[in-house]
């Protein structure tokens, strides 16, 4: 596609949004569809025609919106009229009221406000208004803008310093310095080079980066190939789990559009850049997250990590140096080109900038997918944004993490979330799963039900984590059955150190978490459960052993 053509193309389809007076959006994400979306729209797209507005209304079938307790979830434009838990038989009420009297169905629509108000949408700016089956309703807002800029205006170092200076971290959970990764693959020695997406999101609970790849997958082949032009790659690769149908589906129908309109393959905007893109499925495995793992299983071998150094920006896929991003960090690199590194490092906080998104989940009354900008409080994600635990029970706990996350306490609400407060607390970013306790969850059986998702998941390659975590999980086992002393608690916490430290990989290193934080905040709980043979939450010593306080 040459440059003219695009700006021709977006400004045609702008014109045609313009035409409707209306636009109907159905959520038709891995959320809403067990619940009739598809079914759903189908009403909706025979309803206009009805009652005779499709000339002024338009339907279309989007990705998530983020209230994932409301599904199928359905969005008219203008105005953002959320309408929650939509049916089929309120489906032309809906049309009737909406857009042919122009009332909206007060009745029907999401009342809580103050979800959507603290939220900042960068990453997930088209999720809910975009079909992602589409590629021109990418293009119409302003999609493939980026990658134009970067080729025809910016050369590679200008687009890694742009990146460098706006301060974006990986989002993937260590936070690492993006441009500065950029930098050492783009100084590395050896061809080909390759840029990997990392979409395999083994943490229960966690849904961003499957959200995004269902609901804006354009956002993330338009970073990729940005980057693989500011680095020198000619070859990427999604690394997605298979148990993400409808994401794998969605990616491969939007690098086919991707490539038919010429912004992947040869010669991209007539330019000498030429960059494409496979998809390859992983087995589901929790350690093939690793960066170091993913390149064993793209490669064709089992997903175990290996010892680094050599890392992946100078000995990665076939021992070619490699970029390996989180999908949302991807998603992130469109906009700062648009926008500027210093439009983007103004939101957030010094040293960690822009926004990250969450799976908000557990006891709060508003779960689903969030966007908020970093330094935001954990108090005001939980009880503001989240509406906080259910009516009768009290507030214990918010793990910030995933499963290797640390648990925080009622007292440490005010914390704000970026890496280095998180890390001081005991906790980490992970990949973006936050997940509220109330005083029905037990600290120590919910550290023992972590820990033991951790021993599955381990690949058993280093002997710490193999051996290590399974000893910790039966003496956690033990305390919830009412065996073990005073003493355990130190050895546990011995082994928990010894773990961190000599793991091979990430998930040994973090595993511990659950367990160390749980024991530095919930330390009563603890010693209830060995000395009073008590579980303050009733949830230990039934049939002899624990259940999980975790849903």
């Amino acid at each position: 596609m040459k440059p003219d053509e695009l700006r021709n193309l977006a400004q045609r389809e702008a014109e045609l949004r313009k035409s409707y007076r209306y636009r109907i959006n159905v959520c038709c994400s891995s959320g809403c569809m067990p619940f009739g979306a598809l079914k759903v729209l189908s009403a909706f797209k025979d309803a206009v025609k009805e009652l005779g507005v499709e000339e002024e209304c338009y339907v279309a079938r989007t990705g998530c919106i983020g209230t994932c307790s409301i599904a199928p979830a359905v969005l008219v434009e203008p105005g953002d009229y959320l309408y929650q838990n939509v049916t089929t038989d309120k489906v032309k009420e809906i049309v009737k009221e909406h857009i042919v009297n122009g009332r909206p169905v007060k009745e029907m629509l999401y009342g809580n406000e103050a979800y959507f108000k603290k939220q900042l949408r960068i990453v997930l700016r088209n999720a809910g208004k975009i079909d992602p089956l589409r590629i021109e309703d990418y293009i119409a807002v302003g999609g493939y803008y980026a990658l134009l800029k970067a080729l025809t205006r910016m050369t590679p170092e200008g687009v890694i310093e742009e990146v460098a200076l706006s301060g974006l971290k990986g989002r993937g959970g260590a936070g690492f310095l993006t441009g500065l990764k950029w930098r050492y693959v783009a100084r590395a020695t050896g061809s080909p080079k390759y840029v990997i997406a990392n979409l395999d999101e083994g943490d229960p609970g966690v849904f961003a980066n499957r959200t995004l790849a269902e609901a804006d997958p354009h956002a993330i082949i338009e970073g990729m190939a940005i980057a693989a032009y500011a680095v020198g790659a000619s070859k990427g690769y999604i690394y997605v789990r298979s148990e993400y149908p409808l994401a794998v589906e969605t990616l491969k129908k939007a690098i086919e559009a991707a490539r038919s309109m010429g912004f992947l393959g040869e010669k991209i905007f007539e330019t000498v850049f030429s960059f494409d893109i496979e998809l390859r499925l992983g087995a589901g495995a929790f350690v093939a997250g690793e960066e170091t793992a993913i390149l064993a299983s793209i490669e064709g071998r089992r997903a175990m990590p290996r010892p680094r150094p050599p890392y992946p920006a100078h000995s990665g896929l076939w021992g070619k140096p490699t970029l390996i991003n989180n999908v949302e960090t991807f998603a992130n690199v469109p906009v700062i080109l648009l926008k500027g590194s210093e439009w983007f490092a103004s939101i957030g906080v010094k040293n960690c900038t822009g926004t990250k998104c969450f799976s908000l989940t557990g006891k709060v009354n508003n779960p689903g997918l969030i966007e908020v900008p970093m330094g935001i409080t954990l108090g005001e994600v939980v009880f503001e944004i989240g509406g906080g635990v259910p009516p009768g029970r009290k507030f214990k706990a918010v793990q910030v993490g995933g499963p290797s996350g640390g648990f925080l306490p009622e007292n440490l609400l005010n914390l704000p979330i970026d890496y280095e407060s998180l890390n001081k607390a005991g906790a980490i970013m992970g990949s973006g799963g936050i997940v509220v306790l109330d005083d029905t969850s037990c600290m120590v059986d919910t550290a023992k039900f972590f820990t033991e998702f951790c021993v599955d998941e381990s690949c058993g390659k280093c002997v710490p984590c193999r051996a290590g975590l399974y000893k910790l999980y039966k003496i956690l086992d033990g305390f919830t059955r009412g065996k073990g002393s005073l003493e355990d608690l130190n050895k546990v916490e011995e082994l928990c150190e010894f773990i961190k430290e000599a793991s091979l990989c990430g998930l040994g290193q973090t595993a511990p978490n659950p367990t160390l934080t749980t024991l530095k905040y919930f330390r009563d709980e603890y010693i209830a459960h060995i000395v009073e043979k008590k579980c303050p939450a009733g949830k230990c010593f039934k049939n002899g052993g624990g259940e999980s306080g975790v849903e």
